[in-house]
Formats: C-alpha cells, sequence, structure tokens
C-alpha cells in the first residue's frame, strides 16, 4: 500500500495534481487548501511530499489517492470518513477550510460553520458533531490567533533536558498503549503547554490524561 510520496508536480489535474516520483506520475486527489500549496511548489519547480491514503472498494475498484501534507491530516481526514454518509471522495471535497478550523466547530458544535464546507448540509453536520465531538480537540488546540503565535511553544518543542524523558514515555505510547506517533506527540505537547514544570515520566503520563479525559 503507498502511504507516502515525494517528488515534483507535473500539473495540475481534476481535483488534484499528477506527482512524478521515482519517474512514474501519481495522481492525488488532495484538499483545495493543500492545491494551493502543491500549486506553489509547482511555480518554485520544487519538491513536494504527501502522506497518501489509499482508496479502493468493490464499488469503486480504481485505486484513489488522496493526499496530505502532514500525518495530523491525514489522520483527522481518517476519522471524519467514520462519519455515515461521509466517505473519501465527499470528504476530500468537504475541506475546504483548514482542519484546525474544521474541528474547532465541531468541538463547539458548531453546525452552521460545518454547513458551509462543500457538500455538507445540515442534517450531515449534525452526524459530523455526534460522530466526532469530543474526539477531534487535538486538531483543534493547532489554531491559535496570530497575536498569539510568538508566545506559544512550537509543535515538536520540548525542554533538551527533558527530551529522553519524553522519548521513554512516547514509546509507552506507542508501543504498549497502541496510540499513533502523531497522537503521542501531539498529547505530549499539551501536556508540556499546560504544565511546563513536569520534571518526570510519571508527571507527564499524569498530565496526558488529565488532558484526555
Amino acid at each position: 500500500m503507498i502511504a507516502y510520496l515525494e517528488g515534483k508536480i507535473l500539473c495540475k489535474a481534476a481535483d488534484g495534481i499528477i506527482l512524478l516520483a521515482g519517474h512514474i506520475g501519481y495522481e492525488i486527489l488532495v484538499d483545495t487548501i493543500t492545491l494551493s500549496v502543491c500549486m506553489e511548489k509547482f511555480q518554485a519547480n520544487e519538491t513536494i511530499g504527501l502522506y497518501v491514503y489509499y482508496h479502493v472498494t468493490e464499488r469503486q475498484p480504481k485505486p484513489v489517492l488522496i493526499g496530505f501534507l502532514t500525518p495530523d491530516d491525514k489522520e483527522f481526514f481518517q476519522l471524519f470518513i467514520t462519519v455515515a454518509a461521509i466517505g473519501p471522495m465527499k470528504a476530500i471535497k468537504a475541506l475546504t477550510k483548514p482542519i484546525p478550523q474544521v474541528a474547532r466547530a465541531i468541538e463547539d458544535r458548531d453546525t452552521a460553520f460545518l454547513s458551509q464546507l462543500t457538500g455538507i448540509g445540515k442534517r450531515t453536520a449534525e452526524k459530523i458533531v455526534a460522530t466526532l465531538n469530543g474526539k477531534v480537540l487535538a486538531f483543534a488546540a493547532a489554531q491559535r490567533p496570530e497575536s498569539d503565535t510568538a508566545s506559544t511553544t512550537p509543535r515538536d518543542a520540548v525542554p533538551e533536558e527533558k527530551q529522553v524523558m519524553v522519548r521513554q514515555v512516547t514509546e509507552v505510547l506507542t508501543e504498549q498503549l497502541g496510540h499513533s506517533a502523531s497522537s503521542a506527540k501531539r498529547m505530549i505537547k499539551q501536556a508540556f503547554e499546560k504544565n511546563p514544570g513536569i520534571s518526570s515520566p510519571e508527571d507527564l503520563f499524569d498530565e496526558i490524561y488529565q488532558e484526555t479525559r
């Protein structure tokens, strides 16, 4: 299964791009925001990497590749398509707003905002909230006011003297507790943002579980 592709963009395609990777051109569907980033890379003749969701079913035997700029974007998408009546094709067309904004609307039960997404009516917006409310807070946390940017902790930044502790906790979260690497990073980051004084793995676990309760 294809999970990641890196290369240069040959051209824009219907609802996406054709990416040249290893002398093979892959047609990849992307949301409108990702497409704008891809086109900037295309104009600059730069390489781009995309995390890929591979979609094929009995109803749709032709494989479809859907691309994302980050693992978190792909992870949100995989949650999004668990909503009844939202399949991968509908979902990628619906993501016309930044994912943190969509996640925040879900957590705020803002069906009016969700109804603005392409192909999402009021009833579907209500289904999205009913299915995902309480599950996407970590994605919504990525949205911050621009004026607050300078004072926030970078996504993966952890004090150097605590890196060993963080690696230990990350291993437990991913290898023993079944969290994805991106989820583990988010939980650890949020814990340090709430309590910068964490000084032991036990303290870090306590803060993480407080965050997820």
